[in-house]
């Protein structure tokens, strides 16, 4: 059967899928994923169809100095229209099912009009619960149970961005009756439609005030390209000393790679280490510190004597699967959460939020997360338990069910 995955963001939203689309191609589907267009690399070097999604989310995600509100809320809305424009696009080139990303609820309209199933497959806990605030909220502080479930349902029953395609717009150009966001909600609620997450319950459990059809499995890994090996600097590097430390900081240090870049390199001095840097500044910076690009986590974790990164769930998930120590440097969104359940898990110091980064903050927290026995052998012993899971098998079997009940 032909599925269509839908992933919506950086390159971190996407990558996760190369594995569950591997999988089930492997289970004898067709598989597709739509995505942005610098992602389409990624998908085919997996084996799969990319179907391109226009759009850029680095300028909404950090948009700089000086942008107003309504210059941000206008960006939102060119965005979420040029996003529901590529779902549709995408789907109408053949799909039997659609697994559906966080920012992709266009497709459940979509699906709706095209008169095939669909499910989450969300990398983020978006739904509501009384565990933790919505991972989308600015304030990032708890509100109390109560106050964490009512604005879990808020983000839902209230257009935005996030949610692209809820509105009544989209429903009417698909031929379909119109219907609220708030409507829409309660009927996922009321039929239990389906949503996978892709991570590990021992990493956060699954709540239990969670209606049925939310599922907490175990993490999509990312699919290595074929015949991928690290070039002979690269190789040579991690070879020819004590294990360094990664440092990468994701898509948000774009616009300031070369500041960011020096920032890790004094920290890591500060704290006498070696460094493998994935901030955007390419090459060797000195004996000590390499600066690489792309290079699967899968391949370069497990070498490391720790992992410093942003806690976007996919890089959150490499690290833990590495058995290695982490820093958590977050700064939106799901990653002061992550960063928060590496702390309670005992594998991380306290996390270092990304706006209060500093070289000596860096360094200090580098050095407690290599010499700390702790941290180490609490790493070990949670990455054995979390290989051993398969995030996938179960949505394999959801495909399957319900391609056969249409």
């Amino acid at each position: 059967m032909r599925v269509l995955i839908v992933g919506v963001g950086t390159r971190g939203d996407v990558a996760p899928y190369t594995g569950l689309g591997a999988r089930l191609r492997e289970a004898g589907h067709r598989v597709a994923i739509a995505a942005h267009e610098p992602h389409a690399e990624l998908v085919a070097g997996a084996g799969l169809e990319h179907r391109p999604i226009p759009g850029d989310p680095l300028p909404l995600l950090f948009p700089g100095a000086g942008v107003s509100l309504a210059a941000r809320a206008r960006m939102f809305a060119r965005y979420a229209a040029q996003v529901t424009d590529g779902i549709v696009e995408a789907a109408e080139q053949g799909a039997d099912i659609l697994l559906l990303g966080v920012a992709a609820s266009a497709g459940y309209h979509v699906a709706e009009a095209m008169g095939v199933p669909s499910m989450g497959v969300h990398l983020q806990p978006v739904e509501p619960t009384g565990d933790f605030p919505p991972v989308t909220s600015a304030l990032g502080r708890s509100f109390g149970r109560w106050g964490n479930r009512a604005a879990g349902r808020l983000a839902f029953a209230v257009p935005s961005p996030v949610h692209a395609g809820s509105a009544r717009a989209l429903r009417a150009r698909l031929g379909l009756p119109p219907m609220s966001s708030r409507a829409v909600y309660r009927r996922r609620e009321s039929t239990r439609w389906r949503v996978f997450h892709g991570y590990s319950p021992l990493v956060l459990p699954r709540p239990a005030d969670w209606r049925e059809g939310l599922e907490v499995r175990g993490y999509w890994w990312p699919e290595r390209q074929p015949g991928w090996a690290p070039d002979d600097v690269l190789a040579d590097f991690v070879g020819s000393g004590p294990p360094p430390v990664f440092v990468g900081f994701g898509s948000q240090v774009a616009a300031r790679a070369e500041e960011f870049t020096d920032r890790a390199v004094r920290a890591l001095r500060r704290a006498g280490l070696r460094g493998v840097l994935q901030t955007g500044v390419p090459g060797l910076l000195g004996d000590d510190v390499l600066g690489v690009g792309d290079v699967p986590h899968d391949w370069l974790f497990p070498r490391m004597a720790a992992v410093a990164h942003h806690c976007g769930s996919g890089t959150t998930g490499a690290g833990l699967r590495a058995g290695v120590p982490a820093v958590g440097l977050p700064a939106v969104n799901d990653q002061p959460l992550w960063a928060a359940r590496l702390a309670a898990l005992g594998v991380a110091p306290d996390a270092v939020p990304f706006r209060r980064l500093s070289a000596e903050r860096l360094a200090a927290a580098l050095h407690a997360a290599v010499t700390e026995v702790s941290y180490r052998r609490r790493a070990a012993a949670l990455a054995t338990r979390i290989r051993a899971e398969d995030g996938a098998a179960a949505v394999i079997s959801a495909v399957r069910d319900d391609i056969a009940r249409t």
